[in-house]
C-alpha cells in the first residue's frame, strides 16, 4: 500500500534529438526516396513523352509488345504503323517505346 502513495522519481526530459529523432529519420528517407526514385521517373516519363509528341511520318519505331514499324499517319492518340509491305496497324500512341531510326536490324 506504501508503494502507491510515493510520488514515482522524476525522469529526465529528452534532448531536441531525441525527442524527434524518429521524424527526422522519416524526412531523411522521404528526401532519399524522391532524390532516387521518383525525381528521374519524372524525368524519364516527360522524355517518353516528348518523344511520342515529337513522332512523324517516316520515323521507324518499337511498340510495347515488341512491334518493329514504320509510322504512316499520326493522330492525336492513336498511330499507323506499318509492318510489312501492306500490313498496317493503328496503335495507341501511349504503346510506343523506342525509336529504331540508331538500331540495327
Amino acid at each position: 500500500m506504501m508503494n502507491f502513495l510515493q510520488a514515482m522519481p522524476a525522469e529526465p526530459q529528452p534532448g531536441f534529438f531525441q525527442q524527434y529523432s524518429f521524424l527526422i529519420m522519416i524526412g531523411l528517407m522521404v528526401l532519399v526516396l524522391w532524390l532516387f526514385m521518383w525525381r528521374p521517373e519524372a524525368k524519364r516519363r516527360k522524355q517518353m513523352q516528348a518523344f511520342r509528341d515529337g513522332l512523324k511520318k517516316g520515323d521507324k519505331v518499337i511498340t510495347a509488345g515488341g512491334i518493329y514499324g514504320t509510322v504512316k499517319e499520326v493522330k492525336e492518340t492513336s498511330l499507323l504503323i506499318e509492318v510489312d509491305s501492306d500490313v498496317t496497324l493503328r496503335i495507341d500512341k501511349n504503346m510506343v517505346v523506342a525509336d529504331n531510326n540508331n538500331q540495327q536490324k
